[in-house]
C-alpha cells in the first residue's frame, strides 16, 4: 500500500505540473510580438550579468610588495606588452587569485615562463583557471620581476607570493597544507627552485608541477645571472643539486623532441635519489612552451594524468 501511495503522489504532482505548464503557454500565446521580444530581451540581459558576474567577482589581483621591493633588478620604465599575452619589464609584481564556488582546499600557484626575459601569462597562467576552478582549485597566477642579473628577484617574488596565500588560506577556504606551485619553462626552474631552497616553511610548497623546465643552470644564462656568475652561485640556483627528503612531490611533464627534455630528466633523478615522491610522463612530441594550448596534441592526457595526481595527495 505504501508504494501505491508514493506513485499516486508523484502521478497527480506530475499532472499538475504539466496542466499548469500548458496553462501557462496558452497564455504565452495571447501575448504580442513586442511584449515576447521584451520579455526576451530582459531574460537575456540577467543572463548575461550573472554570467558575467559569476566569471569576475571571485577573481582578486594583489601587489606583492605595495611599499616597494626590497631588491631591485635595475630595471626600470613601464611594463611593455609584447602581444599574445606575453609581457616585460615587470617592476611591479603581482598575484591573480581565481577562487572558485566550491573550493576543495587545494591551491596551486602558476608560475608563466619566457625564457627569463617576459612571462606567457595567458597559456601558462590565466587561461588553467577555468580547468582548475572546476575542480575545487583555487588559481594563483604570479606575474614576478625578471632577474636581469639578479637571480634572487623573482624567487623573492615567488616566495612573497605563498606568503600572501598562505595568510589568507582561512578567507579564501584554502588548507594551508595543500598550497603547490606549478612552473612552466623559466617558469617552471622558480618553481623548482622554490621547491628545493625556500628560506623558510611558510614559503615552502606542499607539492610542484613541472612543465617541460630548464633546470641545470651550469651552463649559465646572461638574463639570469649576469656576467660571469660563481660556479657556487649557478649550482645554488640549479634544483637538481639541492634536493632534499624534505622537497615537496612533484609531478613533471615534458614532450620527447623539447630541447629542453634533459632537464626533467635531471630532475627526476635528483628528486627519485632522495626518495622524493615523484611522477615523471614524457609524451612523443609537442616540443616547447605549450602549456594549456589546444594545439598540443597530448592535452587532453597531461591534464588527465594531472587531475588523477592531484586527487592522490
Amino acid at each position: 500500500m505504501r508504494c501505491i501511495s508514493i506513485f499516486l503522489i508523484y502521478y497527480l504532482q506530475i499532472y499538475n505540473f504539466f496542466w499548469q505548464y500548458q496553462i501557462f503557454f496558452v497564455h504565452l500565446q495571447k501575448l504580442n510580438q513586442i511584449t515576447m521580444k521584451k520579455i526576451l530581451t530582459t531574460i537575456g540581459m540577467m543572463c548575461f550579468c550573472v554570467m558575467l558576474n559569476a566569471q569576475t567577482q571571485d577573481t582578486l589581483t594583489i601587489h606583492l610588495w605595495p611599499n616597494g621591493a626590497p631588491n631591485p633588478n635595475g630595471l626600470s620604465g613601464p611594463e611593455i606588452d609584447e602581444g599574445r599575452g606575453r609581457i616585460s619589464n615587470i617592476s611591479d609584481p603581482t598575484i591573480t587569485v581565481y577562487r572558485p564556488r566550491n573550493p576543495n582546499g587545494m591551491a596551486i600557484m602558476a608560475i608563466p615562463g619566457g625564457a627569463f626575459v617576459r612571462l606567457a601569462m595567458n597559456h601558462e597562467g590565466h587561461d588553467m583557471s577555468a580547468w582548475l576552478n572546476t575542480m575545487g582549485i583555487t588559481l594563483v597566477v604570479l606575474k614576478h620581476r625578471m632577474p636581469n642579473g639578479h637571480p634572487d628577484v623573482p624567487l623573492s617574488d615567488a616566495e612573497q607570493a605563498m606568503r600572501i596565500i598562505r595568510e589568507n588560506a582561512q578567507e579564501w577556504g584554502l588548507d594551508a597544507k595543500k598550497i603547490g606551485v606549478m612552473g612552466a619553462s623559466a617558469g617552471g626552474h622558480l618553481a623548482a627552485t622554490l621547491s628545493t631552497i625556500y628560506s623558510e616553511p611558510l614559503t615552502r610548497p606542499d607539492f610542484q608541477i613541472i612543465l617541460y623546465p630548464a633546470i641545470n643552470m651550469m651552463n649559465g644564462s646572461r638574463a639570469y645571472f649576469g656576467e660571469n656568475p660563481s660556479e657556487e652561485l649557478k649550482r645554488k640556483y640549479s634544483p637538481n643539486f639541492n634536493v632534499t627528503e624534505h622537497t615537496p612531490p612533484a609531478f613533471i611533464t615534458v614532450a620527447s623532441d623539447d630541447r629542453l627534455l634533459p632537464n626533467s630528466i635531471l630532475y627526476y633523478q635528483a628528486l627519485h635519489e632522495k626518495r622524493v615522491s615523484v611522477g615523471m610522463f614524457i609524451y612523443p612530441s609537442g616540443g616547447h612552451g605549450w602549456g594549456f594550448m589546444d594545439s598540443f596534441p597530448f592535452k587532453r592526457e597531461w591534464t588527465g594524468e594531472l587531475e588523477t595526481w592531484l586527487r592522490t595527495l
